[in-house]
């Protein structure tokens, strides 16, 4: 297994007023190469959105599958449908392509500038343009290594303050000094871009005058964590569940009061619980010595999967599982920011408390809640891994 990986992280900020964003990222991991595209819409509103998705769908697919830039750039210019009013079909994009995790390629048209972060400062890289399709094209090829972050933005982020707290808005360098200001070692990809985004919101007053987003790429290494949900479907696999569990390198999560109890059993060790409801709406945490996390079961994963669902959509500017103390959010902090590779062991025992006819839950919930989380880390870039007892 190679020892890095390439994280993502996006968010996009709606104009005011619009129910959507001109603005559309699109991911594409194909082999040992990862195609971002940052696409931005003429205009805002239904067009804008028409523009940006063809446009990051189409350099996505078409770059992760190796065509040539050229070929890529053309198709773009005779796909995209004509503005009535403007008489133009425009969308500028970025396109950040990770190969091997040795050498990024930043192709650019009409976005503010990559800006390239090492070791938390922001560094030159070399650029050479190409006339394509009419259109000025910006070309860059840089030797990454871990730690190394790009992030990407869409000029929304540079109108941030005009005309009210700032008189020409947030120009680049000050946007570099923001982000070198504010870099952590081990800053995810997704609180970088999180962090642009939030100053932006500030200020545009809450209210953005136009759609803005802001994508990061960090080159990491490996990290696993495993997650164990349920006791297996027959008893006798307890200790096969539990030395495969324990077997694997990384950070331990157990999720169910069962599940605790036969980890705990397996372990030699007691199980106790918080009194501390930290959030009303997520059970205590519990604890078992050699554990890094103890938790409820399927509350708690229901409660995982809708923060993964806000994750993914690109809009979850406030992620309240960031700063939270209750299972779900640390669930959350684990899978989300410290994991590239998730093991999941799932057991299919049902139950006897999920039986109550009363109660929504049962064995296909519990399987379905595990499907739909793995969808959307998946999402995310993770590497999953599902085994069922």
């Amino acid at each position: 297994m190679n020892s890095l990986t390439t994280e993502v992280g996006y968010i996009s900020l709606n104009k005011f007023g619009e129910q959507l964003c001109g603005d559309r990222i699109e991911m594409i991991e194909y082999e040992d190469c990862m195609t971002l595209v940052l696409a931005d819409g003429l205009g805002s509103g239904v067009k804008a959105n028409i523009l940006s998705t063809l446009t990051s769908k189409i350099l996505a697919t078409m770059m992760a599958s190796g065509l040539e830039l050229e070929d890529c750039v053309e198709t773009i210019a005779s796909t995209l449908p004509v503005c009535k009013e403007r008489k133009v079909a425009y969308s500028t994009f970025t396109i950040i392509q990770i190969n091997n995790n040795e050498e990024a390629d930043l192709i650019q048209f009409d976005n503010p500038a990559v800006i390239f972060l090492r070791d938390g400062v922001s560094q030159d890289y070399a650029v050479s343009e190409q006339i394509i399709a009419g259109k000025k094209i910006s070309k860059s090829r840089v030797k990454v290594r871990p730690g190394d972050m790009f992030v990407s933005m869409s000029d929304g982020v540079l109108y941030a303050g005009v005309g009210m707290s700032l008189n020409f808005g947030w120009q680049r360098e000050n946007i570099v000094d923001y982000l070198e200001a504010n870099y952590l070692p081990d800053m995810s990809a997704n609180m970088a871009a999180t962090l642009i985004a939030e100053e932006c919101n500030r200020l545009y007053g809450e209210r953005p005058g136009d759609d803005t987003t802001v994508a990061a790429v960090r080159i990491r290494r490996r990290q696993q964590v495993n997650l164990m949900l349920g006791p297996p479907l027959d008893p006798a696999d307890d200790n096969k569940m539990m030395q495969l569990f324990f077997s694997k390198e990384g950070k331990k999560i157990v999720c169910g009061g069962t599940t605790s109890a036969c980890v705990a059993r397996y372990l030699g060790k007691e199980v106790t619980t918080s009194l501390d409801y930290t959030d009303p709406d997520v059970p205590p945490i519990g604890y078992i010595d050699g554990i890094d996390l103890v938790t409820e079961g399927v509350i708690t994963i229901t409660k995982v999967l809708k923060y993964a669902q806000l994750y993914i959509s690109g809009n979850d500017l406030v992620a309240h599982w960031r700063e939270g103390k209750d299972g779900a959010s640390l669930i959350a902090q684990l899978l989300f920011e410290t994991a590239t590779d998730i093991n999941f062991f799932v057991g299919r025992a049902v139950n006897p408390a999920h039986q109550n006819p009363n109660l929504p839950i049962n064995m296909g919930i519990k399987m379905r809640l595990v499907d739909e989380l793995v969808k959307c880390l998946e999402q995310m870039g993770k590497k999953i891994k599902v085994s069922y007892f």
